[in-house]
């Protein structure tokens, strides 16, 4: 085996890692011992040379992403050790073995100390995402111990690697299975079924992280006239068909989304005229539409802020939207508002509908705050992982 390399820590640049952050920044390095290559595994020791942590080298700000802080090796039963925690905390959360569940997120990066990974089973397929290039050199291995912990239940392993990793390492990465092959896309979420777009969908083919979510909209939908916006593949108006809804619409400004939003309705609800759907830019729509045509809203918009630099304009993004949604939706409406950018904190998300309310005139009351559920954990270490965040509002 190839010796690692070790990265030598400046002085009191250690800490973080003594708190069991599983990042180490370029800015915290004194120097390298070794000829070290992206993707590789590499010895974190302290300014004096002890040992603090193992993982993958990679360039950028996050130099290292730690894979383990005990001196072990990164072999098969590494790999075997971490997906067998993943799916047992899966199964505790009775998501996994499921008949009306077979879709959840296995591995949720650091919150399953696998930092660079995410692994989402879509019923026997398995989608595995690389966010780093140490994961990425490591597809293969992870595959063999995915299918070991697996057992029967899984049938494929896609990879959908091709727009999660880092550009300038120049991998040529291309999407495929790494085992199996199927054209079955069907998954069932909480005795629903959706089509799931692996190959040329977002993520890793569908939006796991509202399933909650997306169940407290149901409990919200009888007798309602619900607006899903930024609709993607329409989980939001699926569950709102099953809740009672007296009419569903879904827009999204793209086409190919539309056109999947309306296949799963149809998979859970053929020939109903319930719904219907518009390709069609989102603020464009709620301008032009009448005020008080509804009475429940989503606004479940794409990241407006991918790193900090666009934190700004994003917060301005999120209070324009929501105060769009203020002025038109009905009185006594009920409004769903998110957002899954990890650069604005809950904090900061509030702000800016609170912002948006003002703005409106409108009285509005809290009614519950979201967030991911229990299959995208956070490392308590590592509140970075914090990503979603969200409101219902009642609005008078």
């Amino acid at each position: 085996m190839r010796q690692l390399s070790t990265i030598h820590l400046k002085r009191g640049k250690e800490d973080s890692l003594r708190r069991f952050h599983p990042w180490v920044f370029s800015g915290a390095i004194q120097r390298i011992d070794g000829n070290v290559e992206e993707g590789d595994l590499v010895l974190v020791v302290t300014s004096t040379g002890d040992f603090i942590a193992i993982g993958h080298w990679q360039i950028g700000s996050i130099a290292v992403r730690v894979l383990t802080f005990s001196d072990e090796a990164i072999d098969a039963a590494f790999w075997h050790r971490r997906l067998s925690a993943a799916l047992e905390l899966r199964r505790a959360l009775h998501l996994a073995d499921t008949t009306d569940n077979t879709t959840y997120r296995l591995v949720h990066g650091e919150g399953d100390n696998l930092p660079g990974l995410v692994i989402d089973i879509y019923g026997p397929t398995a989608v595995v995402q690389a966010h780093s290039v140490g994961m990425h050199v490591c597809r293969e291995e992870i595959a063999k111990a995915l299918r070991d912990v697996m057992g029967e239940s899984l049938h494929s392993i896609f990879y959908k690697s091709e727009t999660t990793l880092p550009f300038k390492a120049e991998l040529g990465q291309e999407n495929g299975f790494l085992w199996g092959d199927t054209a079955d896309n069907i998954a069932v979420e909480n005795g629903l079924k959706f089509h799931i777009d692996w190959l040329h969908g977002q993520k890793t083919g569908f939006f796991v992280d509202q399933r909650d979510n997306r169940s407290l909209l149901e409990s919200f939908a009888k007798g309602r006239a619900v607006l899903n916006m930024f609709c993607y593949t329409g989980g939001f108006s699926v569950y709102a068909m099953r809740g009672g809804a007296r009419l569903v619409h879904s827009v999204d400004s793209s086409a190919k989304a539309i056109d999947m939003a309306t296949a799963n309705v149809n998979l859970n609800f053929p020939g109903d005229t319930r719904h219907e759907a518009f390709a069609q830019d989102a603020f464009r729509f709620l301008s032009d539409m009448k005020t008080g045509a509804y009475d429940l809203i989503i606004l479940d918009p794409p990241a407006f802020a991918k790193h900090k630099d666009a934190l700004r304009n994003a917060l301005k993004g999120y209070t324009r939207l929501n105060a769009r949604a203020f002025e038109k939706i009905a009185p006594g409406g009920i409004l769903f508002t998110f957002s899954c950018s990890q650069a604005v904190n809950k904090d900061q998300f509030r702000l800016a509908v609170f912002t948006a309310a003002a703005q409106s005139g409108r009285r509005v009351r809290i009614l519950h705050q979201l967030h991911q559920p229990a299959d995208h954990p956070i490392n308590i270490y590592h509140p970075e992982g914090e990503y979603l965040k969200g409101l219902v509002l009642h609005v008078e």
